[in-house]
C-alpha cells in the first residue's frame, strides 16, 4: 500500500490483505540498504493470523520517495508519522538490525504507542569497519560484498533455502545492488553513530524479545544477550545454524520467536 508521510510517497507491503482498522497493527523494519522483501515470509503468514501487516520501506528504500534519513532519531520519528498517515494509533513493532534500532527509538520515544517489541539480529553496539563504510560512501561493490557475505550464515552460504528455487545469497546481493540512493551508506554510518540503544533499552515499557543467529557475525549472540539484559523483562532467543539474516536464513524460527510479542 502507498501512504503520504512528510508530503511524499511512501510504500508498506501488507502480507495481501487490506488493512482492517479493528485488528491490532504490526509494523516490520528492514536492515541497512535493503527494503521490505527481508521479510516477505513473515508478513504474509501475519497478515492471514489476525494482524494487519505495514512493512515499510524507510525512505530513499525500495519503493518510498526521498533521500535516505541520517540518523536512527529521525527514522524512528518518521515511523511515527507514517503511523500517523494509515490512522494507527499503537502497534507491535519488529526491527531487524539498523531496523531493530529504530525500533528500540520508537519505543523509546513514543511507548504508549508501541505494544510490543521484537528486535532481530540487534545489538546495544552496532560498530561499521571505517574501510566498509569508505567503501559503500564510493559506490564500490566491495561493500555489497561485504556486507552480503557476512550477513549470511553458513549454511546459507551454499544453498539450503526454505523457499524452493531460491538463492538466498544472490538475492541478498542483488537487493543491495538496486539501491540507487546511498541508502547503503548512509545506513552504515547512521547505526555506527548510533549511541543511544542502551538508554533507550532501559526506558522499554511494553513485552520485548531479542533473536540473535549462532552464526551472526555482523551482531554476535553475545550482543544480543547483553541488550536483552538491558531491556525490563525481555526475552533472548538464539536460532541455532542461523546468521545475521535470520528471516531469510531461518524464516520460521523467526517467526515462531516473534509471535510471543507480536
Amino acid at each position: 500500500m502507498e501512504l503520504r508521510v512528510d508530503g511524499r510517497t511512501a510504500f508498506a507491503a501488507t502480507g495481501g490483505r487490506a488493512r482492517d482498522p479493528s485488528i491490532p497493527d504490526v509494523v516490520l523494519l528492514h536492515g541497512a540498504g535493503m527494503d521490505h522483501t527481508a521479510w516477505t515470509l513473515q508478513a504474509r503468514y501475519l497478515a492471514h493470523h489476525g494482524r494487519n501487516v505495514l512493512a515499510l520501506d524507510l525512505p530513499g528504500h525500495g519503493r518510498s520517495q526521498g533521500a535516505p534519513l541520517g540518523s536512527i532519531a529521525d527514522m524512528a520519528g518518521w515511523v511515527l508519522r507514517a503511523l500517523d498517515a494509515v490512522g494507527s494509533d499503537a502497534a507491535a513493532l519488529a526491527g531487524h538490525s539498523m531496523g531493530a534500532l529504530v525500533a528500540l527509538a520508537t519505543a523509546a520515544a513514543a511507548p504508549g504507542r508501541v505494544r510490543g517489541l521484537a528486535l532481530l539480529g540487534a545489538a546495544a553496539s552496532m560498530p561499521v569497519h571505517p574501510d566498509l563504510l569508505e567503501a559503500a560512501r564510493a559506490g564500490d561493490h566491495a561493500a555489497i560484498d561485504l556486507v552480503a557475505y557476512w550477513g549470511f550464515g553458513r549454511r546459507a552460504q551454499l544453498g539450503g533455502a526454505q523457499a524452493p528455487g531460491t538463492w538466498m545469497l544472490g538475492g541478498g546481493i542483488r537487493l543491495l545492488e538496486r539501491d540507487a540512493r546511498g541508502a547503503l551508506a548512509t545506513d552504515l554510518a547512521a547505526c555506527a553513530a548510533h549511541g543511544d540503544a542502551l538508554a533507550h533499552a532501559a526506558s522499554v515499557a511494553c513485552p520485548a524479545l531479542v533473536v540473535s543467529g549462532a552464526q551472526d557475525r555482523m551482531t554476535p549472540p553475545r550482543g544480543g544477550r547483553a541488550l536483552a539484559a538491558a531491556i525490563p523483562g525481555a526475552r533472548f532467543v538464539e536460532i541455532p545454524a542461523c546468521g545475521h539474516m535470520m528471516t531469510i536464513e531461518q524464516p520460521d524460527l523467526a517467526l515462531d520467536a516473534m509471535k510471543e510479542v507480536l
